[in-house]
């Protein structure tokens, strides 16, 4: 991507993308038709499922991205938290790859804390727990005593299909989530919208 917004920040003051103009493809919705050999059984009768997809591109040419980032799932906001809202990530087993694209919507190019999101360094002070990769069995108990750290009212984010479905080589997050946000890894504008959506914006 070409960081423009960064050369006219300078120059006019703007810091923040108000919606990126790039997108990589490869992290959009899929469309297509026909049977294809899927190793996370993503594409079953024709039909693309999001929280399985590893974007592995298999199914190329028979299926391609329409470039709509907006394949999250909100199953309900919390008004509470629309003057702040923060987030303790927490990495259950990843390669990296999610963790990467979370860090960068606190860049300026995204800018999280113009939506009042912020990150904390503990489950105690924090609103939602964003979980990252396949579950470990070491991590269970990690998991559930963050979970029970967190006030109320508290939210669980699952981000990457890892995390949703256990992707490619493991098992989904045992955590009823109200965010899922599929993509391996997601694109940070999926994610910086997504989370804006919990606050009821």
């Amino acid at each position: 991507m070409k960081n423009w917004w960064f050369i006219r920040g300078l120059r006019k003051g703007v810091m923040t993308e108000k919606y990126p103009k790039e997108i990589a493809e490869w992290s959009t919705e899929i469309q297509g038709e026909g049977n294809v050999n899927c190793p996370t059984n993503a594409i079953e009768d024709g039909k693309w499922i999001k929280e399985r997809c590893v974007f592995c591109r298999r199914c190329y040419p028979s299926y391609k991205p329409n470039f709509n980032p907006r394949i999250y799932t909100v199953k309900k906001t919390e008004p509470i938290f629309r003057k702040s809202f923060y987030l303790y990530p927490i990495d259950s087993g990843t390669c990296g790859g999610c963790n990467m694209e979370l860090k960068l919507i606190s860049s300026p190019e995204y800018d999280m804390t113009r939506f009042g999101i912020f990150f904390t360094n503990t489950p105690r002070h924090a609103d939602a727990l964003v979980v990252m990769g396949v579950i470990t069995e070491k991590m269970k108990e990690v998991l559930k005593k963050a979970y029970e750290a967190m006030p109320q009212p508290k939210v669980v984010i699952l981000l990457g299909a890892c995390a949703i479905s256990g992707g490619i080589i493991g098992e989904g997050v045992p955590l009823e989530a109200v965010v899922e946000i599929p993509g391996c890894p997601p694109n940070p504008f999926t994610i910086l919208e997504a989370l804006t959506k919990v606050k009821g914006k």
